[in-house]
C-alpha cells in the first residue's frame, strides 16, 4: 500500500517525534522539512533533510503539509502565512500514531498531531493543528479547540474544553467539565478544579492563577467563551 507523501513545516523536536510517528504508522513518509532557520537548510533532522524556508511549500503543490510547531501561537502564526503562499485547510494531513486508541463517535481535525498511547474515549471533539503528546487522556465529550496543546500524560475530565490555543502542561489533570480558556496556560501537574480565564496561566494543586492578562481585543482576561462546543471548536475568539 502506498503511504502519502507529507512535508513537515518546522525542524524542532516536535520534528522528530512526528517523523518517529509517521514510522510507525507506516499510513505516511516525510518528503522533506521546511524552516526559515538558514543554518538548517541541507541538513538532517530525524534523518529528514531540511529542502530550506517555508516559501519551498510553492515547489510541492501535491504534497499535505503538517505544521510542527510546539506552541499553537506559532502553528497559528505559521497557518496564516502558509496561506498567504495558497495553502488551503485540504493541504494539511493529520498523524495519529498507531498506538492511539480513538473510539467511534470521536473526530479529529486535520493538521493535528497525536503521539503514542493517546487516549479519546468517546464522543471528543478535537479540532485542527492541535498537538498531543503521548498518554494524553481526553473522556467523554471532551472539546478541544485549534492550535491547541496538551501536553504529555495530561488527563481532561469528561465535558472538559480547552480553548483556543491553550497550553496544557505535562501531567496536568482538568476536573470533568471545567472550561480551559483562550489562550490560557495550565502549568506541570496542575489540578485544575475551576474555569481557567482567557490569557490566564494557573499553577499548583489545586490550580492557582499567578498571571491574568488582557486580550488584545480589549477584553477582560476573565471572560471565559462560554458558547456551545459546537460553535467554538475553531474559533479564535
Amino acid at each position: 500500500m502506498a503511504t502519502e507523501p507529507v512535508l513537515l513545516i518546522g525542524a524542532g523536536g516536535l520534528a522528530r517525534e512526528t517523523i518517529a510517528a509517521m514510522k510507525a504508522s507506516d499510513l505516511h513518509h516525510t518528503v522533506g522539512i521546511l524552516d526559515d532557520n538558514e543554518a538548517l537548510h541541507g541538513k538532517s533532522v530525524g534523518g529528514v533533510g531540511v529542502l530550506g524556508g517555508l516559501e519551498f511549500v510553492v515547489a510541492h503543490p501535491d504534497v499535505r503539509l503538517l505544521v510542527c510547531a510546539g506552541n499553537g501561537i506559532a502553528r497559528s502564526a505559521i497557518v496564516e502565512r502558509l496561506s498567504t503562499l495558497g495553502v488551503v485547510g485540504d493541504r494539511y494531513s493529520t498523524s495519529i500514531h498507531p498506538t492511539a486508541s480513538i473510539a467511534a463517535g470521536c473526530s479529529v481535525g486535520a493538521g493535528t498531531i497525536l503521539l503514542a498511547n493517546v487516549v479519546l474515549t468517546c464522543d471528543v471533539t478535537v479540532g485542527s493543528h492541535i498537538v498531543a503528546m503521548p498518554n494524553v487522556t481526553l473522556t467523554h465529550d471532551v472539546v478541544v479547540e485549534d492550535f491547541a496543546t496538551l501536553c504529555a500524560g495530561v488527563s481532561l475530565g469528561g465535558g472538559v474544553r480547552v480553548g483556543w490555543a491553550a497550553y496544557v502542561g505535562m501531567n496536568a489533570s482538568v476536573r470533568q467539565q471545567v472550561l480551559v480558556g483562550p489562550r490560557s496556560t495550565v502549568g506541570m501537574g496542575a489540578v485544575v478544579v475551576d474555569n481557567v480565564a482567557k490569557g490566564s496561566t494557573v499553577v499548583g494543586n489545586p490550580s492557582r492563577v499567578i498571571r491574568s492578562d488582557i486580550d488584545p481585543s480589549g477584553a477582560a482576561a476573565d471572560e471565559i467563551d462560554a458558547r456551545p462546543s459546537a460553535e467554538r471548536v475553531g474559533s479564535p475568539a
